[in-house]
């Protein structure tokens, strides 16, 4: 069942902000719904929750507030519908204190409700940044996106958070193991002359340690992500997200996968203020024309992890997809 949320899950993380996350989530959200997928969007932006306004929800009638502080003891309860079918949004709460950073067993008590929804995807909206919630959560899904823009310092920030999520993956997953732990904190930031510039040579020590290898080529394999080249304005910016690859691949032995590019779009930067109409309308602005091809992406590879287990009403949507 474990295995099963985690394929669901796609978690969209972008390092700082301002790369607009956030309504690139909201658009794949409504494209995803729009192709026929039951969706439900996650603000897991703790802290500065403020995705429900980009549906048009001024004062949400419940809030993740609600169930953390168990005055809903179901998560489905807390859900709130949109005006786009198949689509359910949870908002996020930044009125709480200590949200932002919720206990471990709030987080897990809120992956075992995220489990029995009724949904085939269910995105996560990241907050920026690199604290240890957020970059849990990006870890924990199955499916991994990074949005930036052709800005030399979101293309920075992109690859910063990637590595960072690598080094919290790699201290987590050995941190019952004193001598393979120690050897990948020297790794990533000992003192001067002990740091590896290249993964490739922390491979290479794992070759000696008996049984460790596997789960450290385990560690890389589930840091695959998809990039997303956000705010295009020309065909040249439409492959920056090749230099966040060849960096990912020559540094940290990654291999990260191009999803796409959306285009800067006028229209939609005008309809910042009146998002839910745009998500329902703007089907013909340019941005939307790549959000079809990224959507159709998703849904691709969510029916190539789980062909056997999507309900019988949303074969039809899988079954008219080529592999």
């Amino acid at each position: 069942m474990q295995d099963l949320l985690r394929k669901k899950l796609w978690a969209v993380g972008g390092g700082k902000g301002g790369v607009g996350k956030s309504v690139f989530t909201a658009m794949l959200s409504a494209r995803l719904a729009g192709l026929g997928a039951r969706v439900v969007l996650v603000d897991a932006d703790l802290g500065g929750a403020n995705l429900h306004l980009l549906f048009g929800i001024r004062y949400p009638l419940y809030t993740l507030g609600d169930f953390i502080n168990r005055q809903a003891e179901n998560l489905e309860d807390v859900l709130l519908p949109t005006a786009i079918d198949n689509l359910k949004l949870l908002c996020g709460a930044d009125d709480i204190l200590g949200i932002a950073n919720p206990k471990y067993g709030q987080k897990i008590r809120l992956l075992g409700h995220l489990r029995r929804l009724n949904a085939d995807i269910i995105l996560l909206d990241l907050g920026a940044g690199t604290s240890f919630t957020t970059m849990d959560f990006f870890l924990y899904a199955g499916n991994k996106i990074i949005v930036l823009t052709p800005q030399v310092t979101s293309i920075q920030n992109a690859y910063g958070f990637i590595k960072s999520c690598l080094h919290r993956k790699l201290i987590r997953s050995f941190s019952t193991d004193p001598e393979a732990l120690e050897i990948i904190r020297r790794a990533i930031g000992g003192e001067s002359g002990e740091k590896m510039e290249f993964m490739t040579e922390l491979k290479e020590v794992f070759k000696n340690l008996d049984g460790r290898r596997e789960r450290l080529e385990a560690c890389f394999e589930d840091m695959q992500a998809g990039i997303v080249v956000n705010m295009v304005r020309d065909r040249k910016e439409q492959d920056v997200g090749r230099i966040v690859q060849e960096v990912s691949r020559k540094y940290l032995d990654l291999s990260l996968k191009p999803m796409g590019f959306v285009n800067f779009d006028a229209m939609l930067d005008r309809s910042i203020n009146n998002m839910a109409d745009f998500l329902k309308k703007g089907s013909g602005s340019s941005a939307n024309m790549g959000m079809y091809d990224i959507a159709a992406k998703v849904l691709k590879q969510s029916r190539a992890q789980k062909p056997a287990e999507i309900p019988p009403d949303t074969q039809p949507l899988y079954a008219g997809m080529q592999a």
